[in-house]
Order: structure tokens, then sequence, then C-alpha cells
């Protein structure tokens, strides 16, 4: 049996001017209706970096720059594929504010407290705790 297909993909860790977490309502599968990072496919031919600007304007209607490349997760997708998510943290100037675009349903800033309690995709908050970034 072959390995299954690795699909690259990106994810926008983005924090305010006052430490909250830009995160976006997922509109689509996999974890459609819950709350995770902006982000989504590397396209053919794009850098992560470019990918990761790309998705977070496309899904929230922000501008950033990329600081870092923060860690890799991998995550099985639908179709039995494995999605290899590069996580990148970007800065934003001030909080603006984001608008739902593409497959968003909503988008928002939250504090540390509230994602917490919110209802996210599956090892997103793990993920962060373990880069100490919540």
């Amino acid at each position: 049996m072959s390995d299954p297909v690795e699909v690259p993909c990106v994810g926008a860790i983005v924090f305010d001017d006052t430490g909250r977490l830009l995160l976006i309502r997922r509109g689509n599968p996999p974890a459609q209706g819950q709350w995770s990072l902006p982000g989504g496919r590397v396209e053919p031919g794009e850098t992560w970096p470019d990918a990761v600007l790309r998705e977070l304007h496309e899904e929230t209607g922000l501008m950033g720059r990329v600081a870092r490349l923060v860690g890799e997760v991998r995550r099985d997708a639908p179709d039995g594929s494995i999605y290899v998510i590069h996580d990148y943290l970007l800065e934003v100037d001030g909080a603006p504010t984001p608008r739902a675009g593409d497959d968003a349903l909503d988008a928002g800033w939250f504090t540390i407290d509230q994602v917490e309690e919110l209802d996210t995709s599956a090892g997103l908050v793990e993920a962060l705790q373990g880069w100490d970034l919540l």
C-alpha cells in the first residue's frame, strides 16, 4: 500500500496589538463550523509565505507581514490524504476589523480565555500552547 498523498497547506497565526488571536469560523470541511486559523492549500508554484499572506487576505480581508515560521502540524484530510500545515506568525498593524471572506463564515479577534472556550478545530489549542503562543 502506498503512503497517503501529502497536501501542502498554511495557517496564519495573527495577534492584534492587545494580544487577541485572529480566528475564522470554517465554512467547509474539514472542521466545518469550527473556529480555526485562517489558512488553506498552497497553490502550484506558490511559496509557503506567499500562500499564507494570500489566505489571510482571502479569508479575513486583512493584509499582513510574515514574521516567522512557527511550526508544522499534520492533519488527516477527508479524502485520505494528509494536510501538511506550516503555521506562520504574521504581523498586522493595530487591530483592524476582519471580514469573513472566501470559505470563512465569520472572523474575529479573541482573547486567550475566549479561544479556550470556543469550539475550535482539532489540535489547534494544543498546538498553540505547545509553541508557547497561548
